[in-house]
């Protein structure tokens, strides 16, 4: 038998016959009988026969397990004995599946640390043994990886633990979430304060909850901490009044008297807990193990936290103060004498009468009762009770104010983790009403965790068809059904008693009796005297006594009492009594229904289980050992007891057999895929060999799951690292490998046939040979190199010498003038004989020829020119005809050159780099064959620059004959030209005299070989240049090539005269033009500025198309500016500085700024010659060319050039269309005397005599106002009317028409301003600029070559009779560039060589004629819903409204319906405006337009648009490929063709169509990019905040963002609307990239656009996105301001500690340690660790995270600022730091630039604050050291050092040594560098080195002083005294267990979680401490992780 088997140390089950059997170990077995010891310490001996007593023990049940599920013996024993073996063990943690059993130790384990947290931190249930931590990872766990609310539902008895429980999951909580902020330091220190209120001590449980408490802590998306909200439950009020034996009130009255300062309690009158009756009721006073002194500390510090002010606290000390004088308070007979100090700011006797007096409403009156001594104490109770609970209310109210933050939008889910720490089950020897409800708040509990546990489980397992078998457990449904839930339940007869005023508890207890009596769940009293009655609980029967509960389910208070607060002045006390006080205003006492007790505590219960039931729960089963509160003292019978009534038998059976964890198929697919041996897997044949709906598991089969997975995950990451490393390295070793067998087959080859070579014997020759040769070779080479280094440097060193020789020579020159004038200004007065004065006269005859030597030479080559008397152009000879009276008397003005400038500002030419353009090295380069650059005087060859074309060749062969000719280099044939005949003169002159003769090419024709005057061969080397611009560099080679060494004084003088003239006429090619201006820096003296300043004029203004003229030549002899003359209209004339550069629009400019014109358009030079007057323009045309036409003409003529009889006019040419007389008087007049010239000259004919009768008789009164007299009409007839005119009708009869006319003229002061208006409209031909044409294609015409005759009223055709072949307005122009025009008629392709000045005019005009007008007409409908647009119909008249609201750049315009008259922002591309300045006519054009059909007028429209953008071309790539692949996505409630083209009208609803939601991101895009009118200008930033915010938030909405972007580029038209578009496009791929769907569609778009210029580095900006993690926040302003200055590199200042700064490039994904690594390496540091980026704004001094994006680092700052700041608009001034953060590994003199930067200037002021601890030798030292850096070593500076204290010594040791001492200072020569890192030396022998200082104020500790000064640094956290320097305490980081900062509070927590010492500091710099703790404790850990991994990697 089994009995005989055992042996000693065998354990077995002994039945002891009291209870469940105990555990015992076999001792001795030998003599008979079995001696057993049990598990309590006690022997058994057991005969052998007595086998039924005894059964052997399961192996697990031995030693324990952690989970109890696995137990052998599954039976109440196992069960038991398991948690006691734990128990003995000090595990107090064991597991019942996912269940956690917790068994009170009554002691401080060692199971709480930091490490702990850690080391349970994201591991799963069941990897690690159990414990709280292990709970709490799981809920946090399973709330993120689910997107679930968890709760954990925490109970047992009080003394269980369970307060202790839920702080230590608040705590891990805490700590996993790993942000360390404000808030979860808040929801922790919650806890002391509730636990001050609502916790006491009691006979089960020094710190027993009264009170029930859920606290739901809420997360986000991220997992951090952001608030929670605390829920109450039904606070034991009682207590206040009354207490068991042993037990004490709540703690925190205690906490008050022992804590509060003396002073404070003599204010409130206060005393020691004796002295209270409300204290001493239970005679206990003390509690051992609890400092109230220290605890009202934390009590205090933890009030703070939660924002209650000073003032808060000591309201709330006063009320508690009340509270117990309350309580002392005796009643008799008589009433209360003195209430002054019972309740504060309340009336004494109002309190008195209150507590005495009891006042009725009856049908009739108002009757007042006296109380019995009794009824007053009792009233005085519900007074205090009412009180005390109100008040505990309002502070959990408070405390939810300052930890909860609700949601920002209704519907937002957060995510949450409830724990619920309610009173455990009750059992007294008196239970009373509080009991009842704690009892039946625990079985809702209860029926939860069955109906989690046990119902709701099997009844799934029955509707998945799981095979089952049913387990039976205990429900107590039927119990809940008696207290709450049947009709006539407990509760509610309790609570209908209540509402009955004469019911009283043995009515209630009747009423019970009455309906459940019979139930069995009920027990009645045993006889109608007993007032007890009993419920068979869940965990057992309890006996309750029923008197009280009706009045404390009423708990009531009296009227009086209320109506007595309602006059209070005390601010807290009616906060808490504020419902109370709303409740009883203005409602009659016997109407009002107040709530019960039992009602509002079953509705906040109701909720409760509602919020529960929304959960996945888990359980912590806290189990009391013992009733004695002590360690490892485990009663056995009291945790059989519990672990009955818990259920915790049938949780392990269901548990074992269960499957608790599920999932649906698609879920476990996802989750556990990874897990598969296939990739084939199809969830549909699964389904049907499994259950219906879901995946069910076991707990633990959940737990190998997951941990499966994960190292699933390692190894298929491993091997995606490997196959991917094994890609790169396989296809770099093919690369390498492929280039070595290119390598090895040329070596190979090489190796073979050098071998094969060698073979035959030729190598060694051939070797031989080579190096013979090569030998030679390099000593040729370097002879020839020593040739050109020894001519080199001989020219370098002659050009040195002639350079120094030149200057001596000057010098000498000069000193020797000097020297000579001397001498003869002493001849002068000493000469006397006359031999010497002859002599003198010598000398001086000889000076002055050598003198005149050059410029006769000059003069010479000029001797063609005659001697003109006037210098002055165009006043030489007749004038013209029709100008020969013309300003008899003119008024002669003069423009000087030296103020007046001719051209606009140019840049300043950088001439110092001309030195590397000599014209040798050009030659050397360019010129052909053996040519040089010097002077020779034979003919060529061939050219000097190579000519493709042949006519170029013989062309440059024969300029080079006549330029040496010209220079006298060859002399001129003897053949003479035949004598031009009459026939040749009398050609007519044409525009263009240049021609060219094709043999003159060849030179053998009679026109060159001959002789030729210097003019003739001039005119030949410039016609060559200006007919052939190839030429042009040939011909100033030439020129410069016989300038270049020439030694013949003649040649070489009138050479730089050709070169000059040449200059004047047309420019070089860019290639040379940097070696002509070298080259003419050499010229003579006078010429190289001439010369210089002629070719910066001609590359300015272009090439002339006429030779030079003759003024031009004079001007060039005398080397001085060309003066002409310019006749005015009103008799007056400027003589102005030209050259021959000139330009008509420069002259015009000249002249409209010399007669002050404003109105100067239009305005233009004439030119006159004989009987022809034509344009000269007022643009780029040569006024020196029309000069020169003018001398060809003349001399054609028969006359000379010199005295061509030209004359210049500036008049008016052209009129614009909406030209207005009233702008520029002195511009109508010019105007008006034109006319008047024009009407004389007949330029200006009428068709009647009554006009020109009119326009006299306007003149006359004009000049001689009404005056009439016959001579004066004389004289205006003779001005106005024709000499033509005058012959058909006599003088006089002219003279009577105008007389009386006159006598009719309207006197206004307008007539000039009506003539002009008159004229205007009249002959608008007469004032046109005329253009030659031929047209290319177009509407057919008469002929192709015509003339364009532009005036304001339109376009005219015209052909060379002035015969008019078309016309068109201004309005039927569509579109205009340079060789077409758009009108209605047509299309026009026309050429010219003045085609780009008629396209120009024509645009200036449509373009001033659009912005004139004021109508529009309709080219579409439009029906808007939004009030900003107007809506209008096809065809209607729009008038526009001129007020600047919206932007015409960004495509709108503000209009008026003239149909509605509404107005509001009309699309400029849905309107055409009307090219009229009124409305009147147009009605025609809009048929006309309206008409064409859409592709007409499309086309039409665009072209258009060159004011508002480009010309659009359609996409090639658009959205609309992706909704034709996707049409899923995009929705369908528009038309198609309309989803994905721009458009101007905001989308009701997004194109995606998953969103399904109204956007709030369509219309901040239209805006920004001016596609949306709005009146005020937005700043940009804050459309781009609400473009990409939400974006960034929502993953969803990232695709939208993209696809409505690149939906407003597409055909798109509108350039402004595009770049900003592109900017949006660039931003957007910075921040996120599209979805994989519309990924490959945003590529294909961008590609598709790569001459776009931002359309590349997007793609680049894309592809870095999908690489990297998105950005958190829209973009900051510096990234904006950047791509909006078209800039995509971004460059932000970073500033270092030295006061030195630099800027560094930062793009959009840089983080914050890529800019770390970067800014090290640029100042070439060993290493960044250690150093931080910071962030200075007005009050902060912030350092970023190093894992953040540094944009998004500088945002979230900024955005923090301008809401504490409550700043709306506008930017936040900041400024970035490098500075060292942690000061570790920190040696000076290692890295020196470090310590000169970063490490001197951040440890310096520290030192001179004093922070440090050091000796006086010390400070002398280092004090010579800083004043060494501060003089740089000067001694003299010594006297300063008593000003130069502050800064060499620390300021608390100023006052240490006289200022005499202190200048005993050693003295030190160092550099100043050097005597920094020897600072750095001495200081860093300190432990404070590198310590960062707070100075803070703290309340914690009493032994410090309440300031102290804390330092951290990398040994820890250290608190110092201020003054002492003492080192008060040492926490290094490992001792401290956490720590937050606030506002204004810094806190942490030293040691343990449970009970660690508490340390809080008031401080605004709190952020800097945790900011610091946490980077150095960071790095601890991630230096641990390496050595971890490293390890870990070794033992592999």
């Amino acid at each position: 038998s089994f009995i005989f088997r055992l042996s000693p140390g065998d354990f077995v089950w002994v039945d002891t016959g009291t209870g469940v059997p105990i555990g015992a170990e076999v001792k001795v077995t030998d003599t008979g009988q079995i001696q057993l010891l049990d598990d309590e310490g006690k022997e058994h001996k057991l005969k052998k026969t007595n086998e039924k007593s005894i059964r052997p023990m399961h192996p697990t049940s031995v030693k324990g397990v952690d989970d109890m599920i696995r137990l052998g013996d599954l039976n109440e024993a196992g069960l038991l004995r398991n948690l006691l073996v734990r128990h003995k063990e000090g595990i107090i943690y064991t597991y019942t599946g996912s269940i956690l059993v917790a068994v009170n130790p009554y002691q401080l384990l060692p199971i709480y640390t930091i490490e702990h947290v850690h080391m349970y931190t994201d591991r799963r249930l069941g990897e690690l043994p159990p414990h709280v931590f292990s709970i709490a990872d799981s809920c946090f766990f399973n709330m993120r990886r689910n997107r679930k609310n968890q709760c954990c539902v925490i109970s047992g008895e009080s003394g269980a633990g369970k307060t202790e429980s839920t702080k230590l999951m608040l705590q891990f909580l805490a700590a996993v979430s790993g942000q360390r902020s404000w808030i979860e330091q808040q929801v922790l220190e919650a806890n002391p304060i509730l636990e001050a209120f609502g916790n006491a001590k009691t006979i089960r449980n020094d710190n027993s909850s009264r009170f029930g408490k859920y606290i739901d802590i809420n997360f986000t998306k991220g997992g951090a901490i952001e608030g929670a909200r605390i829920e109450q439950y039904l606070l034991e009020k009682s207590r206040v009044c009354r207490q068991a034996p042993d037990e004490r009130n709540y703690h925190v009255f205690y906490y008050m008297l022992m804590g509060m300062s003396a002073e404070k309690k003599k204010i409130l009158s206060l005393g020691n807990a004796a002295e209270y009756k409300y204290l001493t009721m239970g005679n206990c006073t003390s509690c051992e193990g609890r400092d109230d002194v220290k605890e009202y500390a934390h009590f205090q510090s933890a009030l703070k936290i939660l924002t209650f002010t000073e003032n808060d606290l000591w309201e709330i000390s006063k009320l508690l103060a009340a509270i117990l004088h309350l309580g002392n308070v005796d009643f008799e007979e008589i009433i209360l004498s003195d209430c002054a100090t019972l309740l504060p700011q309340v009336d004494p006797k109002a309190l008195g009468k209150g507590l005495t007096q009891r006042s009725f409403q009856t049908a009739r009156e108002h009757v007042t009762k006296s109380l019995t001594s009794a009824q007053a104490m009792d009233g005085r109770d519900a007074f205090v009770k009412g009180i005390y609970g109100r008040l505990f209310i309002w502070i959990v109210e408070k405390i939810n104010s300052a930890i909860y933050k609700p949601p920002d939008e209704e519907n937002e889910a957060k995510q949450s983790i409830g724990l619920l720490d309610i009173f455990g089950f009750e059992n007294f020897s008196k239970n009373s009403f509080e009991q009842l409800c704690i009892n039946f708040a625990n079985e809702q509990l209860q029926q939860f965790f069955v109906k989690h546990v046990f119902k709701l489980e099997q009844d799934e397992y029955a509707r998945e068809n799981i095979v089952w078998k049913h387990i039976d457990y205990q429900d107590n449904q039927r119990t809940l059904d008696v207290l709450a839930s049947k009709s006539m339940n407990l509760l509610s007869l309790i609570d209908e008693e209540s509402n009955f005023p004469k019911a009283t508890d043995a009515t209630l207890l009747q009423k019970m009796n009455q309906y459940h009596e019979k139930g069995g769940i009920y027990l009645p009293p045993k006889n109608n005297y007993e007032t007890q009655f009993g419920i068979e609980h869940f965990a057992g029967k309890v006996f309750y006594d029923s008197q009280g509960f009706l009045e404390k389910n009423r708990d009531t208070l009296s009227s009086d009492l209320i109506k007595m607060l309602e006059k209070s002045t005390n601010k807290l006390l009616k906060q808490v009594f504020c419902n109370d006080l709303k409740s009883t205003s203005g409602i009659p006492d016997g109407k009002k229904r107040v709530p019960t007790l039992s009602g509002q505590f079953r509705q906040s219960l109701d909720s409760l289980m509602k919020t529960l039931t929304a959960c996945q729960p888990y359980f912590i089963r806290c189990i009391k050992p013992n009733d004695f509160k002590k360690p490892m003292l485990f009663d056995r019978e009291l945790c059989m007891r519990q672990l009955r009534y818990s259920g915790m038998m049938e949780t392990i059976r269901i548990r074992k057999a269960g499957y608790p964890v599920r999932y649906t198929f698609d879920e476990f697919l996802t989750r556990y895929r990874v897990l598969l041996r296939t990739s084939i897997c199809d969830p549909k044949t699964v389904r049907n060999k499994m259950v219906i709906s879901a995946v069910f598991f076991q707990d633990h089969h959940d737990t190998m799951l997951e941990v499966e997975r994960i190292k699933q995950l390692n190894v298929k990451a491993l091997l995606i690292q490997k196959v991917l490393r094994g890609y790169k390295y396989r296809k770099e070793f093919l690369r390498k490998r492929s280039a070595a067998i290119v390598i090895q087959k040329y070596w190979r080859g090489h190796k073979g046939r050098k071998l094969y070579k060698v073979q035959l014997g030729f190598a060694r020759l051939q070797a031989q040979v080579r190096s013979r040769q090569l030998h030679f070779q390099y000593k040729k080479r370097r002879q020839a190199t020593l040739v050109v280094q020894t001519h080199v440097r001989g020219h370098l060193a002659r050009k040195e010498w002639k350079r120094k020789r030149k200057a001596v020579i000057l010098l000498q020159a000069h000193t020797r003038g000097i020297l000579a004038r001397k001498a003869l200004e002493k001849m002068k007065r000493d000469v006397s004989c006359p031999l010497l004065r002859a002599m003198f006269l010598l000398f001086q005859m000889y000076l002055s020829a050598k003198r005149q030597s050059d410029q006769e030479m000059v003069d010479d080559m000029f001797d063609f020119l005659t001697l003109m008397p006037n210098t002055v152009g165009g006043q030489e000879g007749q004038a013209p005809m029709g100008y020969e009276n013309f300003g008899g008397k003119r008024v002669i003005e003069e423009i000087d050159i030296d103020e007046i400038q001719m051209e606009e500002d140019l840049p300043n030419e950088d001439y110092d780099d001309l030195d590397e353009y000599s014209f040798a090295k050009f030659a050397s380069m360019y010129f052909q064959g053996a040519a040089t650059h010097t002077h020779i005087r034979q003919r060529l060859h061939q050219p000097l620059l190579y000519h493709e074309d042949e006519d170029d060749v013989l062309a440059s062969l024969t300029v080079w004959w006549i330029i040496l000719r010209f220079m006298g280099d060859l002399p001129e044939p003897k053949k003479r030209a035949r004598v031009p005949s009459s026939q040749d003169l009398s050609k007519p002159a044409t525009l263009q005299t240049v021609k060219e003769d094709p043999e003159v090419l060849t030179g053998e024709s009679d026109t060159l070989d001959r002789p030729l005057t210097s003019l003739e061969k001039l005119h030949y080397i410039v016609g060559y240049a200006i007919v052939r611009p190839d030429l042009r560099d040939e011909i100033y080679c030439q020129i410069c090539k016989q300038l270049h060494d020439n030694n013949n004084r003649t040649g070489f003088f009138r050479g730089w005269v050709l070169l000059s003239l040449c200059l004047g006429v047309f420019p070089p090619s860019e290639r040379f033009i940097k070696y002509l201006q070298s080259f003419i820096r050499l010229a003579p003296s006078g010429y190289s500025s001439y010369c210089a300043d002629r070719l910066r004029r001609t590359v300015m203004n272009g090439t002339r198309e006429e030779p030079p003229s003759y003024l031009e030549l004079q001007a060039t002899k005398t080397k001085k500016p060309i003066v002409v003359t310019v006749m005015l209209m009103d008799n007056r004339s400027i003589n102005l500085p030209v050259d021959s550069a000139s330009t008509s629009k420069e002259i015009c400019q000249l002249i409209s700024n010399k007669i002050n014109l404003k109105d100067s358009f239009g305005f233009s030079i004439y030119v006159a010659l004989y009987a022809k007057v034509w344009a000269l323009g007022s643009g780029r045309e040569h006024v020196m060319d029309a000069i020169s036409r003018c001398e060809q003409d003349t001399k054609r003529r028969g006359g000379q050039e010199q005295h061509a009889p030209w004359r210049l006019i500036f008049r008016k040419e052209i009129f614009t269309p909406w030209h207005n007389c009233s702008d520029d008087k002195l511009s109508t007049d010019l105007i008006y005397k034109q006319i008047i010239h024009g009407l004389k000259s007949g330029e200006y004919q009428c068709q009647k005599e009554d006009d020109y009768v009119d326009l006299a008789a306007k003149h006359l009164y004009i000049q001689h106002g009404s005056d009439s007299r016959p001579e004066n009409v004389k004289d205006v007839v003779q001005d106005c009317i024709s000499n033509s005119l005058l012959e058909t009708k006599t003088e006089s009869n002219w003279v009577q028409m105008v007389s009386t006319a006159h006598a009719q003229v309207s006197h206004t002061d307008s007539l000039k301003a009506e003539i002009v208006d008159y004229t205007r409209q009249k002959w608008p031909i007469f004032f046109s600029r005329f253009f030659e044409v031929a047209k290319l294609s177009g509407p057919p015409l008469p002929k192709s070559k015509f003339i364009v005759a532009i005036n304001w009223t339109g376009i005219t055709f015209l052909d060379e009779r002035e015969k008019r072949l078309a016309e068109l307005s201004f309005p039927e122009v569509m579109a205009v560039n340079a060789v077409s025009l758009v009108t209605l008629k047509g299309d026009f392709t026309l050429s010219g060589p003045s085609a780009a000045d008629m396209a120009e005019l024509i645009t200036m005009f449509v373009s001033g004629l659009t912005e004139r007008s004021q109508y529009a007409v309709a080219l579409k409908e439009v029906e808007k819903q939004d009030a900003t647009f107007l809506s209008f119909k096809k065809g209607e008249l729009i008038m526009l409204i001129k007020d600047n609201d919206f932007s015409q750049d960004h495509g709108w315009v503000k209009g008026q319906n003239d149909r509605t008259k509404q107005t509001g922002a009309v699309p400029i591309d849905a309107i055409t405006i009307l090219l009229k300045a009124k409305c009147s006519g147009c009605f025609l054009f809009f048929q006309n337009l309206i008409n064409l059909s859409p592709n007409q007028r499309k086309d039409i429209i665009q072209a258009t648009m060159k004011e508002t953008g480009t010309v659009g071309r359609i996409a090639p790539y658009s959205l609309k490929d992706f909704s034709d692949v996707n049409r899923q996505v995009i929705s369908r409630n528009a038309a198609p063709e309309r989803l994905w083209v721009h458009s101007r009208e905001p989308m009701r609803q997004p194109l995606l169509k998953k969103l399904g939601a109204i956007l709030d991101c369509c219309v901040p895009i239209l805006k920004y990019m001016g596609d949306y009118p709005t009146k005020q200008q937005q700043n940009p930033l804050e459309l781009t905040d609400q473009i990409f915010g939400p974006a960034t938030k929502h993953d969803a909405l990232r695709d939208e963002i993209y696809c409505q972007i690149m939906k407003q580029m597409t055909n798109n038209n509108n350039r402004f609307s595009m770049e900003h578009g592109w900017q949006l496009m660039w931003l957007s791929c910075g921040l996120f990239p599209p979805s994989q769907p519309l990924l490959k569609h945003a590529q294909r778009f961008l590609e598709s656009r790569r001459r776009e210029p931002l359309a590349s580095d997007c793609l680049q900006r894309m592809q870095s996105s999908l690489r990297m993690e998105p950005r958190k926040l829209p973009p900051h302003h510096v990234e904006l301001d950047a791509i909006q200055q078209n800039s995509t590199q971004i460059r932000h200042k970073i500033h270092f500690p030295n006061d030195t700064d630099e800027i560094f490039e930062v793009a959009t994904n840089t983080r914050i340690k890529d800019l770390l690594l970067n800014i090290s390496r640029k100042l070439e540091l060993s290493s960044a660790d250690g150093f931080s980026i910071f962030v200075k704004t007005n009050d902060k001094f912030l350092s970023l995270n190093e894992t953040d994006y540094f944009f998004d680092s500088l945002r979230q700052i900024t955005d923090w600022s301008k809401s504490v700041k409550r700043i709306d608009g506008g930017l936040v001034n900041y400024t970035v730091f490098f500075m060292r953060k942690l000061w570790f590994n920190v040696i000076p003199g290692r890295d020196t630039k470090a310590d000169l930067i970063f490490h001197f200037p951040q440890e310096l002021p520290k030192y001179l604050r004093g922070y440090h601890v050091c000796t006086k030798e010390e400070m002398l030292k280092i004090a010579a050291l800083l004043f060494c850096i501060k003089v740089n070593s000067d001694k003299n500076q010594l006297v300063m050092i008593p000003k130069l204290l502050k800064e060499l010594v620390p300021t608390d040791q100023l006052k240490a040594m006289s200022e005499n001492e202190w200048k005993k200072v050693e003295r030190l020569i160092l550099e100043s560098d050097e005597a920094k890192v020897a600072f750095l030396k001495a200081v860093h022998r300190w432990p404070t080195f590198g310590c960062a200082f707070f100075d803070v104020k703290q309340t914690s500790e009493q032994k410090f002083p309440d300031i102290v000064r804390i330092a951290i640094s990398k040994q820890g956290l250290t608190i110092i005294h201020p003054k002492t320097k003492e080192t008060l305490a040492t926490h290094p980081f490992n001792r401290i267990a956490n720590w937050s900062s606030g506002s204004t509070y810094f806190h942490m927590t030293i040691g343990n979680l449970v009970n660690g010492s508490k340390f809080l500091c008031e401080t605004s710099l709190g952020y800097k401490m945790d900011d610091l703790i946490s980077s150095y404790v960071n790095m601890y850990l991630s230096d641990r992780k390496t050595v971890q991994t490293r390890n870990r990697r070794f033992d592999i």
